[in-house]
């Protein structure tokens, strides 16, 4: 008899605490939900997540809000996402994985890796080195190379640590001397180029808005392969250099998000993906390829990808202030 009334507990309370779990995961989301973009409206990033959060929101029942809170390439968006208790009704879309798992090792932040959770990645980044038109160089990284040399002082647009790290690696490597523009995101960064004040920089996306009238060429891809727009631009290894910066875009909670809030999360996500109006603005205006990846997965990814940029740093001795 004793034994039964334990095993009848027991089961009493595995169904309770599973039927918990369900009803968490029916009242997520209960309020309006906020999108957090860590860069400048204007630039691919915010451009893509106000399409996302229309989408999301049609799914999650819920208002989804777009804010901008710009700063230190995305790093100031994820410090204040640490100190938020709303469960995962905030969340950050991290338009460059770097902020996660190289800021940390670059210089002091508030924030590890381990301090979030990843609920899902959904893009690949296409990030480049770009220039503008009709520059003296031409458009191309032979071209950029030769003129640099030449001419001392040559201006570059960067965007955040990690493409500053990247350019002070092929500075030390070509024996550069390059004058650094510091710029906050994509919408820093395109007038700039444009206008011709800074000879060429790093873009996160941006330049695939200008992939049909041909005002922002790439020079680089800064991804493993070359990108779906600019075929002819050489990868970092293809022009000599023993990098890999692939990058995605990732939805990140905090650590303390109820498993069912992000799987909630996860499911708005997948279908995400799948939307037109998301395949629409991400593969045929901003030009990147839509991939969902989950959670245990992401996040493996990022842990890797932060071992790999340790190293990278180790040899490096840090970024040069």
């Amino acid at each position: 008899m004793k034994k039964n009334f334990f095993g009848t507990a027991l089961l009493s309370a595995t169904l309770a605490f599973g039927g918990l779990g369900l009803a968490q995961a029916a009242d997520f989301p209960s309020k309006p939900l906020t999108l957090v973009v860590g860069f400048g409206a204007g630039g691919s990033t915010d451009i893509q997540a106000r399409v996302l959060a229309n989408v999301l929101q049609e799914n999650l029942g819920q208002p989804v809000n777009v804010v901008n809170q710009p700063g230190a390439g995305g790093a100031v968006s994820l410090t204040r996402l640490m100190h938020n208790n709303d469960e995962g009704h905030t969340f950050v879309y991290a338009g460059t994985a770097g902020t996660l798992t190289f800021a940390p090792h670059a210089h002091e932040t508030s924030f590890s890796l381990d301090d979030f959770r990843y609920v899902a990645s959904i893009t690949t980044v296409q990030h480049a080195i770009v220039t503008g038109k009709d520059r003296p160089f031409g458009d191309t990284w032979e071209g950029l190379l030769e003129y640099a040399k030449a001419n001392p002082g040559t201006s570059y647009a960067s965007q955040h640590a990690l493409d500053r790290i990247l350019i002070e690696h092929i500075m030390e490597k070509e024996g550069l001397d390059l004058r650094i523009v510091p710029t906050s995101g994509g919408a820093g960064m395109a007038p700039l180029i444009l206008s011709g004040d800074v000879a060429f920089g790093y873009s996160g996306g941006t330049h695939s808005g200008y992939a049909e009238t041909g005002e922002m060429p790439v020079l680089l891809s800064l991804d493993k392969d070359r990108l779906i727009a600019f075929p002819d631009a050489p990868t970092l290894a293809e022009a000599g250099y023993d990098l890999d910066l692939s990058d995605f875009r990732v939805v990140v909670v905090p650590k303390n998000t109820p498993d069912a809030h992000v799987e909630r999360l996860a499911e708005a996500l997948e279908a995400a993906t799948k939307d037109p109006r998301f395949i629409e603005i991400t593969e045929e205006r901003i030009l990147m390829p839509v991939t969902f990846v989950a959670e245990a997965e992401v996040t493996q990814m990022l842990r890797d990808q932060s071992e790999n940029y340790r190293q990278l740093l180790e040899e490096m001795g840090g970024v040069v202030e």
